[in-house]
């Protein structure tokens, strides 16, 4: 059994197809089936049902495919492990990041990562941040830039806190309190809001903020997409609350601070268990302003401390 068998057998189960599989290889398709019957046959099973118009995983397959997983990707780590103690960074690094991030400039930070480390490929995803939370924890994501309520923090990852901001609401130009210079969540209590999805953490804030307040609020559009949400309030059809930092500037929307309003934290986290020479290399580049003064947008209240949580 050899690695590369085991990169094309996930490659089909993931495709569906030998053809995309073996294009997705960089590989002839016949090249890519060969080894594939050739595992089959030193297996003694079936792992792929096929047709001319359709290829499935048998039960035998199913049952392959997760160790083939783990193995491939202990491969990959056990690689990148021995790079890494002559001085060379190698492997994968997946970074998640939520839809309003601020407190990292998150391109700048992968160009002085990817120019200082260029043989570590590198995935984004951008989740809210429990999905962030449980994929960091489970090993799918090396590092996350996460924002929760105030009051809330991160749970069973290792963390670090990198700002905090308050919420402001956002209107169109075209809206009756467009110039007003601050409003409190009172004024707000007649609107129709477009928000994140109800249980994220990205909505928390905003109902813990008008259920203390005793407000019924309309949350009449839901969306993890910001640029959708913005488009809404750009035609005056709803109003939101978003981070001071992330509002944007258009002269077709109006920021405005509210005063008893909710505030948002945001953070880096990471796996608390052996997290990958990749994820560490990345965590530097964050966490060190000295050499990589773009990749923080010159928050003043970063802290130093690095926090730890056991996986729940």
């Amino acid at each position: 059994m050899e690695l590369q068998q085991l990169r094309y057998v996930i490659a089909v189960a993931e495709e569906a197809s030998f053809t995309r599989a073996a294009a997705r290889c960089f590989v002839v398709q016949s090249a890519l089936s060969h080894q594939v019957k050739a595992l089959e046959k030193e297996l003694g099973v079936t792992l792929f049902a096929r047709t001319s118009r359709r290829v499935a995983l048998t039960a035998a397959g199913s049952a392959f495919l997760p160790a083939a997983r783990v193995s491939l990707e202990a491969a990959e780590r056990a690689a990148a492990d021995a790079a890494a103690a002559t001085g060379q960074v190698r492997g994968r690094l997946t970074v998640g990041v939520i839809p309003t991030v601020t407190a990292v400039d998150v391109p700048a930070a992968l160009g002085t990562f990817h120019r200082t480390h260029p043989q570590v490929r590198i995935a984004l995803q951008v989740a809210g941040s429990d999905e962030l939370e449980s994929s960091i924890a489970h090993g799918d994501v090396d590092v996350g830039l996460l924002g929760l309520p105030e009051n809330r923090e991160p749970r069973g990852v290792a963390w670090r806190h990198l700002r905090s901001d308050r919420l402001v609401a956002v209107l169109s130009r075209e809206h009756a309190l467009a110039e007003h210079r601050e409003v409190r969540l009172s004024d707000l209590a007649q609107e129709t809001f477009v928000d994140f999805p109800a249980g994220t953490p990205g909505r928390t804030q905003s109902d813990l903020a008008f259920a203390t307040a005793g407000i019924n609020r309309d949350v009449a559009f839901e969306a993890m997409a910001t640029d959708l949400m913005i488009d809404l309030i750009r035609q005056n059809l709803a109003v939101t609350l978003l981070p001071s930092r992330y509002a944007p500037d258009d002269l077709a929307l109006s920021a405005i601070p509210v005063t008893d309003g909710p505030s948002r934290a945001e953070y880096v986290a990471w796996s608390n268990f052996n997290p990958s020479p990749a994820a560490r290399a990345f965590l530097d580049t964050i966490n060190c302003p000295d050499r990589c003064s773009a990749t923080l947008n010159n928050a003043p209240d970063v802290g130093a401390a690095v926090h730890f949580r056991a996986l729940s």
